[in-house]
């Protein structure tokens, strides 16, 4: 299953650009802007299973790296800050790694 089997194309073509620039990355604004924030949570947890590359049942920070790649291949790395932003603000139980719900709840917030 690809990420384009569930959001739009152009909609993840959009959110790619919007943070082309490094440490312009802003999570809620790129969930927003590639329409996962109007998506049922059966979908959220699709889009989760896609990015824990792994399939660990985490998304780890070394995942997070390659977060935009996973949208679009051709898309930057994140910085260490912005993966480090990314973590934090969602992982709520400190343990370094992000669950399914947290993600769910990150996007839905």
């Amino acid at each position: 299953m690809s990420l384009s089997s569930i959001l739009s194309a152009d909609a993840i073509d959009s959110a790619i650009k919007d943070c082309q620039a490094p440490d312009s990355f802003c999570a809620k604004k790129f969930f927003q802007m590639c329409g996962l924030t109007k998506k049922s949570p059966q979908d959220i947890k699709k889009v989760f299973g896609i990015l824990d590359n792994d399939a660990s049942g985490f998304i780890e920070e070394e995942e997070l790296k390659f977060f935009l790649q996973r949208f679009c291949p051709g898309a930057r790395v994140l910085t260490d800050k912005e993966t480090k932003a990314f973590l934090s603000a969602a992982d709520d139980d400190s343990d370094g790694m992000i669950g399914a719900d947290e993600f769910q709840a990150m996007v839905l917030s």
